[in-house]
């Protein structure tokens, strides 16, 4: 399957391990959880990069004492129904602050990419009709309602923070306006009322 990594499609480097006998090999790693449960102290000791996968029932907190010794987690999406992995990317990257790569895996719709890339995900794993059109999902919204581990500062936030320009863009600022003149505070209000 393609990879999509730094805004480009990419070779994936890594190998999933399936079995013991594949955990003897150089290289980049990816385990599934229970191979890293059952042979831990075995992997911490190779040489080279490591990767745990998890599968959607599996939260982070299970390696998050190992997340340190990770190069790589990969959250498993089984079915495009199933958004646990978005919480998951947002765990990882806000209360664990691990700064390796999350990969999506599993069923990755063109459609969620735009969101993974927000929700702390810089790899994913797709197959070749999202493979196409990545590109276009990831540049179809340039403003957001909502919050995420990304530098976008939300809608709310530029509306709350924005200064009336006398051309047609505003300039964002970090602390809120403060204005003594009613009429123009009348006017900021019914600009950017929604």
């Amino acid at each position: 399957m393609p990879l999509i990594k730094n805004g480009a499609a990419v070779q994936d480097p890594w190998f999933a391990a399936t079995t013991e006998s594949d955990l003897d090999r150089s290289g980049p790693l990816l385990v599934p959880l229970e191979l890293w449960q059952q042979h831990r102290d075995r992997l911490v000791g190779r040489v080279g990069p490591l990767g745990v996968r998890l599968a959607s029932a599996q939260s982070p907190a299970l390696i998050a004492a190992d997340l340190d010794r990770l190069d790589l987690v990969a959250l498993e999406f089984p079915k495009f129904t199933d958004g646990r992995a978005y919480s998951y990317a947002r765990l990882l990257r806000e209360r664990h602050g691990f700064t390796g790569e999350v990969r999506a895996v599993g069923h990755v719709l063109r459609d969620q990419i735009a969101f993974m890339l927000r929700c702390g995900f810089d790899s994913l794993e797709v197959d070749e009709r999202a493979a196409g059109g990545w590109q276009s999902a990831t540049t179809a919204f340039s403003a957001w309602y909502q919050p995420a581990t990304d530098a976008q500062a939300p809608i709310p936030a530029r509306r709350r923070y924005a200064v009336p320009a006398r051309t047609s863009q505003s300039v964002i600022r970090s602390e809120p306006v403060r204005t003594a003149d009613a009429a123009e505070l009348a006017v900021c209000a019914a600009t950017w009322a929604y």
